[in-house]
């Protein structure tokens, strides 16, 4: 009897590990390109866009003007990604910010031109 229930426990913890390592190497990256400027929009870009369902990794890169997602492509989309960051008042490729949420930037991100379309 106690051998079976350590063959059933060493069986659950093996598939569980399993599981974990195909989970991880499912995540898709997509790189979108943004008007963010300032370490301000880094700031509020990747605090937020980390907490959107599927969102794994968001990383800013000023100097290019791009944001690296890593995300799980079955809970989420590129699409949604670059809507989510939109909402933020960001462009994210040809897609403009919001005009209201681009109001509510810090005063930096505006005088700066985050809301400008991406060249």
């Amino acid at each position: 009897m106690r051998t079976s229930i350590s063959l059933i426990v060493l069986l659950a913890l093996l598939f569980c590990g399993t599981t974990a390592a195909a989970q991880s190497k499912s995540l898709e990256s997509v790189t979108i390109r943004t008007s963010a400027v300032c370490d301000m929009c880094v700031t509020t870009i990747e605090s937020n866009v980390i907490y959107e369902k599927g969102v794994k990794k968001v990383k800013v890169d000023l100097d290019k003007s791009i944001i690296a997602v890593d995300y799980d492509p079955r809970k989420t989309t590129p699409d949604a990604i670059r809507t989510a960051i939109t909402k933020l008042g960001y462009y994210a490729d040809d897609l403009p910010g919001d005009p209201k949420a681009f109001a509510d930037l810090p005063a930096c991100c505006q005088k700066e031109g985050c809301g400008k379309k991406v060249e």
